[in-house]
């Protein structure tokens, strides 16, 4: 009996699902757009985002000007963000601000827009040129709408892309800093550059204190491979960076491995001077 019912269920479920394909079908092929319109605008507020955009690319071009445009063209950016199709869905969202920017959605397709290119974003050790675009597009409408309900939204995506961006460039320096494979004069140079520019770009991040630490380390490692003209001008920097460090640093755990680069340092330039 349990069976019968539930192969009965499965065929009405089927019947159904055909019936409904039968009918978008249909509405595909109609020349009604006022038919297209309605449908279209039930199934978005069913959640079926895909029947919904195909309905509403079908129209578009025909109700340009009319007083549906507006809101078909603004459900038109959040059918491809439903899908997860944030590209296109940034670039509708950036077409309705553009063309209804006095529209009551116009504040909230500024957001979309912006948003959208957050959820593109990739993850961290991926290329970030979109995130870079996410951070724009995100404050610029925190610009325009300071005062907005979105702020708060838009502020937590650019905290997050921010901490991507800083991830990938401590990634990157360590990258250029791996003692075990390149103990040459170049990399080492490389490693200091990405080390500055990470200071530069990213201050008061948690990964500092060790990209300062590491300086200390790639100047005495640089000073040791370095020809004989320049290595102690370069100790001597590796001295600095340690000073440097210390005061910030007091109670860091680099400590014992920082003195002890401090302490060869003093004693190579001893012998350099003799």
């Amino acid at each position: 009996m349990r069976n019968s019912y539930r192969n009965l269920l499965i065929i009405l479920t089927l019947s159904l699902t055909l019936a409904a394909c039968s009918d978008f079908r249909k509405l595909q092929k109609s020349a009604d757009w006022e038919k297209k319109y309605d449908a279209a605008i039930s199934y978005y507020e069913q959640g079926e985002y895909y029947k919904a955009n195909v309905l509403l690319e079908q129209i578009l071009p025909i109700i340009k000007g009319s007083e549906k445009a507006e809101i078909a063209n603004f459900y038109y950016g959040y059918t491809y963000y439903y899908q997860e199709q944030y590209l296109l869905a940034s670039h509708y969202f950036k077409t309705f601000y553009d063309t209804f920017n006095r529209s009551e959605f116009a504040e909230e397709a500024r957001f979309m827009f912006a948003f959208s290119l957050f959820q593109d974003s990739p993850r961290y050790n991926l290329d970030q040129t979109s995130s870079k675009e996410a951070i724009v597009a995100l404050q610029g409408f925190i610009n325009l709408f300071p005062n907005s309900e979105y702020v708060p939204k838009a502020d937590a995506a650019l905290s997050q892309l921010r901490s991507k961006l800083e991830r990938k460039a401590y990634e990157k320096a360590l990258l250029y800093y791996d003692l075990k494979k390149h103990m040459t004069g170049e990399f080492l140079k490389a490693a200091l550059v990405e080390f500055d520019n990470f200071q530069d770009d990213f201050p008061g991040s948690q990964f500092t204190e060790e990209i300062r630490y590491l300086e200390i380390e790639a100047m005495y490692k640089l000073a040791q491979v370095s020809i004989y003209s320049v290595r102690k001008e370069r100790y001597l920097e590796a001295m600095d960076f340690y000073e440097d460090f210390i005061e910030t640093y007091e109670q860091s755990n680099y400590l014992p491995k920082a003195e002890k680069i401090y302490e060869d340092c003093l004693e190579q330039i001893r012998k350099l001077n003799s």
